[in-house]
């Protein structure tokens, strides 16, 4: 389906739940959240419907997120009913990798096509102070095991904070030297736990370029990611420049937060309820929130925050 300004909105991110075993610093508040009472949460029969009304109007991808996803209670047979839905050619999970030495396995065989995970450092005490709970072992446990189980194309999601990771960037893109994986280098948003970082901390993708040389354009963009490649390597690298661009003219996704609220646009704090309708008037609520898509988010940048008005856990990172 298409948006009045020509987009092709074929792309949805449903978050499935707003909890999470970390408590990284630019998502979500260290003390945690409170747990919303079960009738506040979208039921996994509701999700089901709600992708199955997408699909109608001709969502294709859906990328499944949280808070953490794989804490979801069922999490491995609502992704298995999602991959069966007519319609839907591809089923992505964002995920901090942890559990996936408990789920990779039964993911995949559920129909899960691929993986992103999230590591903003590969230094262990630099891991655990982003994080506030989190081992970096465990995440690689988790990366190790998706390899093992046959995921492919996998992503590294590393999010760029001057001053905290920005040293390890070439560590990261050596990573793609021999190993078949991509690393997205993504920038820092000014949006919920972000809002609160030094405007140091605000850095451009063009770092990476900066202090990675040897990396050579592909001239090729996938989604919002800009791809390079170091020569011969068997991986690439994305940058993802959410602050120093905009993807407005070419934005094809919409949200689905946890407590079934419809994001049209990130940034915005425009949100249309699909709790408690059934699939008919889901898909009538789906159709005018994708018309009524934001042409262009506002300016975004460390002095113009987001207006959102949720933290990242709670609208689906």
């Amino acid at each position: 389906m298409k948006d009045q300004y020509n987009r092709d909105i074929n792309y949805m991110r449903v978050s499935v739940t707003e909890l999470c075993n970390l408590r990284c610093r630019y998502c979500m508040p260290e003390e945690g959240i409170a747990k919303k009472a079960h009738e506040e949460m979208m039921t996994a029969e509701e999700t089901i419907m709600a992708v199955s009304a997408a699909a109608r109007l001709g969502i294709r991808k859906i990328r499944i997120t949280g808070g953490e996803p794989l804490v979801k209670r069922g999490i491995v047979k609502l992704c298995g009913a999602i991959a069966d839905i007519p319609g839907i050619e591809e089923v992505c999970i964002t995920t901090n990798g942890t559990l996936l030495p408990k789920y990779a396995k039964d993911l995949k065989a559920a129909g899960v096509d691929r993986l992103n995970i999230s590591l903003d450092t590969l230094n262990p005490e630099k891991y655990h102070h982003i994080t506030r709970l989190g081992e970096l072992s465990d995440a690689l446990a988790g990366l190790k095991a998706a390899e093992d189980v046959g995921f492919t194309n996998i992503k590294i999601n590393n999010v760029l904070m001057g001053g905290f990771n920005d040293d390890e960037t070439e560590d990261f893109v050596n990573l793609t030297r021999e190993q078949p994986i991509e690393v997205r280098f993504i920038e820092l948003m000014p949006i919920g736990g972000g809002i609160g970082f030094d405007r140091a901390q605000f850095v451009s993708c063009d770092t990476v370029l900066e202090k990675v040389p040897q990396l050579r354009s592909l001239n090729r963009e996938e989604g919002v990611a800009r791809l390079y490649a170091l020569p011969g390597a068997a991986g690439r690298v994305g940058l993802i420049r959410p602050v120093s661009c905009d993807f407005c003219e070419g934005c094809n996704k919409i949200r689905l937060t946890a407590d079934g609220k419809l994001k049209p646009c990130l940034h915005s704090d425009q949100e249309i309820s699909l709790k408690g309708l059934n699939e008919d008037q889901m898909e009538e609520t789906l159709r005018g929130a994708i018309m009524d898509k934001p042409q262009k988010r506002e300016e975004l940048g460390a002095d113009s925050p987001s207006k959102a008005g949720r933290d990242m856990n709670q609208i689906g990172g």
